[in-house]
């Protein structure tokens, strides 16, 4: 308002002084549905390690059909690997700093320590998410056999690229899982076919489907390249279908969710009050043919309609 006016109100910014704001909790934008987490099995260990025992297919049982005269049955055992391999929690940490002026001034309507400790912990499991998918030991993209792998026919996904995946994952396949550029582009694909992919919902959310296998969004697998590629995976999951299972230890001092715990470190000489998040976890594909990788996947093609 010009000085030469007199005000014959309470301005609007005098009277905001007076005003309570109403307010959101911190917003993490970086934080997603983490879908793969959800739909693995989880198996707990009773210390940190897990042994994975397979059969040597190599070695026949044998069994005998047809047995009606007194002949005899021959006899057969299963062999076992002599050195199974072993799978060790891998560990996610992060130390939480927060003063305590803050957390002792500040926490009203929402207290800091909470907060604080809620997006850090977001952050955690959505880096749980990242390595169970990238990790160079235990990661599922680098855990699938050269046998497992195909590459599709014309950069694009294609049915017929997923349905030669299914062949390689065929006993009771459960999700693909794949960027969701790659599953727009396998969408783009199936249109320009007529062969629109049908639906279903889980956890509420709608899912593209192929052959009844629901296509499964997820930001840690990479798309990069000048030429955008990306790879997709498919998985039988669960411990009964000899599939692929997750790994954590339970019963953590400080447990929050599964193989998650969150601890008091105490209070420094500056007033920093510090809290260890720790999350143990790791998977295992415990068949070669539980997992399957269609490589080379182009989502930067697009068709026009006509």
């Amino acid at each position: 308002m010009p000085d030469d006016v007199t005000r014959v109100s309470l301005g609007e910014q005098a009277a905001f002084q007076l005003a309570n704001v109403t307010k959101t909790a911190p917003i993490y934008g970086a934080i997603t549905p983490r879908w793969l987490v959800r739909l693995l099995d989880w198996k707990p260990l009773e210390a940190g390690t897990f042994r994975r025992n397979r059969v040597v297919e190599e070695k026949t049982i044998e069994v005998l059909c047809g047995h009606v005269d007194e002949s005899e049955i021959p006899g057969t055992y299963a062999d076992y690997e002599e050195n199974p391999r072993e799978y060790r929690l891998s560990s996610i940490n992060a130390v939480l700093n927060v003063h305590t002026r803050i957390s002792d001034l500040f926490s009203n309507p929402y207290d800091q320590v909470r907060e604080q400790l809620r997006v850090t912990i977001e952050s955690v499991k959505e880096k749980q998410e990242n390595e169970l998918l990238n990790n160079a030991d235990y990661g599922l993209l680098n855990n699938v056999p050269d046998a497992q792998r195909i590459s599709t026919r014309k950069g694009a996904p294609t049915p017929d690229d997923l349905d030669e995946l299914l062949t390689k994952v065929w006993k009771e396949p459960s999700i693909f899982l794949a960027h969701p550029r790659a599953i727009a582009a396998f969408g783009r694909e199936c249109t320009r076919r007529g062969v629109p992919p049908p639906t279903v919902t889980l956890f509420g959310t709608p899912f593209l489907t192929w052959r009844g296998i629901p296509l499964i969004p997820t930001d840690k697998i990479r798309v990069a390249g000048k030429v955008p590629k990306t790879k997709i995976l498919l998985l039988r999951v669960g411990e009964r279908k000899q599939g692929v299972i997750g790994l954590f230890q339970p019963g953590l001092t400080g447990e929050q969710s599964p193989g998650l715990s969150v601890r008091f470190m105490g209070i420094s000489e500056k007033g920093l009050a510090s809290y260890l998040i720790s999350l143990y976890c790791s998977a295992s594909v415990l068949t070669d043919d539980a997992i399957a990788a269609l490589d080379e996947v182009e989502t930067g093609q697009y068709h026009e309609y006509k």
